[in-house]
């Protein structure tokens, strides 16, 4: 046994105290849904049964939507300034209780307490210190005079980054004078809990941000409910043209962000080593489990082979396993139905010729994995190199000339992300005023700040999320974001 031989670091699960049941949290209170449903929150690494959480339905929305219009009355009133005190004293409690959200985060999502502590909970306290710095601000903001906040904000989140969602959507909307009603992914709602706990610890006045863990028909009776003004969705592409179709001829403002097929190009003057971590964190991080993963790796051919050996080496140097273990690299896929979508798609890449491989890898007896995997021999026909697979699934693709790089990069009905390998500035720039992306990296991936707008082309939604750009759809009077000035606004943000 040598002194870099593995062994086990576990993060200790004391830290954070989970009660056997939650109720919803509507207007500062903690309370029951009023049919009385209830439903099972497990651990995706275990299956284990965490808590059981209330289940909001069609009247609990109701009582939601009027304790935030309630409470808008008095939060929109007050200036800027003492909403920035809420904003920044929130900011600092995720801090001093971070490292139990981190062990929470890891709980109930599946991922690497590595990313939760490391990635997700510094990002998160990011963002509300960012916008708590916006709230005396807005008149210089680029969006007029003294900008008004547009009323109650109905905002629905999903399960791969269940607390830093929840930051992007009600940060802004806070720091603009809007009030929240948040549904969380069924899967995920402790995370959601906890920051209403959090919110009460602050002082944060009742009604302002309400928290309604429940399935589908929660989020549908929320996004149409008449007294809502803005309805913010970060999910999938069909629920997100669902929730336009449901908006649609109202006076509700919107911002989707959707799924994406990301393209991570890879030219033959990158370095290699540095290309290839990118490449790992690109598709790998959070199991794949990302709106923005670079699904699609585009390789220039004459480094095909280099690259495609050298990454084959570094996946068989991931470590998969328990997701408390801050050694892990890949923890648990969130469900047994994103688990069963993931193998239907990699199977379909083999029964459609493309080949796979896996690097060697016991997978835990229980809950749900699936092992890091790539697939070569891909054509832009193939399923996995269309459909958006969100798991650790990686279609390999080769390209001869930058402009056969862009034209297979931009073949896609989406548009969110893409990253470019190369030491050329001047190719950086070039390829990526090409990409039909709203987030292009250059020689890294995955790289996130509360500064930055965040969004997408085509079917990957409109509008931006981050950033200045981040305040407009809180706002009375900014432009509604379409598709075709999203697309102006990424040109910019790149």
């Amino acid at each position: 046994m040598t002194a870099f031989e593995y062994a086990p670091a576990p993060e200790s699960r004391a830290v954070v105290d989970i009660a056997p049941s939650y109720g919803l949290f509507i207007d500062g209170e903690f309370t029951e849904a009023a049919d009385g449903k209830v439903f099972k929150t497990v651990s995706p690494s275990s299956e284990e049964v965490l808590s059981e959480v209330a289940q909001a339905g069609e009247a609990d929305v109701d009582r939601a939507v009027k304790a935030a219009r309630k409470a808008f009355a008095t939060w929109s009133a007050i200036p800027g300034a003492e909403r920035a005190k809420y904003l920044f004293r929130i900011a600092r409690i995720i801090q001093e209780r971070s490292r139990e959200l981190a062990v929470l985060e890891t709980l109930d999502n599946g991922k690497p307490i590595r990313e939760t502590r490391d990635a997700d909970l510094p990002l998160v306290a990011a963002h509300f210190f960012y916008y708590a710095g916006w709230a005396d601000k807005l008149d210089h903001a680029g969006y007029g005079r003294n900008p008004k906040p547009l009323g109650v904000a109905g905002q629905v989140i999903p399960w791969n980054f269940p607390l830093l969602m929840l930051a992007w959507k009600i940060a802004p909307a806070l720091a603009t004078g809007n009030t929240v009603v948040l549904k969380p992914a069924e899967t995920t709602p402790l995370s959601a809990l906890f920051f209403a706990d959090i919110c009460r610890q602050a002082g944060l006045p009742k009604g302002v941000v309400n928290i309604l863990p429940g399935y589908g028909d929660a989020g549908a009776a929320l996004v149409a409910h008449p007294d809502v003004d803005k309805v913010a969705f970060t999910g999938s592409t069909a629920v997100g043209k669902a929730i336009a179709r449901s908006i649609a001829g109202t006076h509700k403002r919107v911002t989707l962000e959707l799924g994406g097929k990301g393209a991570n190009i890879v030219f033959d003057d990158a370095p290699i080593d540095q290309a290839v971590e990118g490449i790992v964190n690109g598709i790998f991080f959070n199991q794949g489990q990302v709106c923005c993963a670079g699904s699609r790796l585009l390789l220039q051919e004459s480094v095909a082979d280099e690259v495609l050996d050298a990454l084959k080496r570094r996946l068989s140097t991931l470590r998969i396993g328990d997701p408390l273990d801050k050694n892990t690299d890949v923890g648990a896929i969130n469900s047994a139905e994103q688990l069963a979508r993931i193998t239907a798609l990699a199977d379909s890449g083999e029964a459609e010729g493309a080949e796979r491989w896996s690097p060697a890898c016991e997978l835990p007896s229980s809950g749900y994995w699936f092992a890091p995997t790539l697939f070569t021999g891909v054509t832009q026909a193939h399923r996995i190199a269309r459909e958006e697979i969100f798991g650790p699934v990686l279609s390999v693709l080769t390209f001869r000339t930058p402009a056969e790089a862009v034209e297979k990069a931009n073949n896609s009905q989406y548009g969110l992300s893409a990253g470019i390998w190369t030491e050329k500035g001047s190719r950086i720039l070039s390829v990526a005023n090409q990409l039909r992306a709203g987030v292009v990296w250059a020689n890294t991936f995955n790289k996130f700040d509360p500064t930055s707008p965040f969004g997408g082309y085509k079917e990957s939604g409109f509008g931006r999320e981050g950033g200045r750009h981040g305040l407009e759809a809180y706002l009375a009077g900014a432009a509604e974001p379409s598709n075709e000035r999203s697309e102006r606004e990424g040109e910019r943000d790149r």
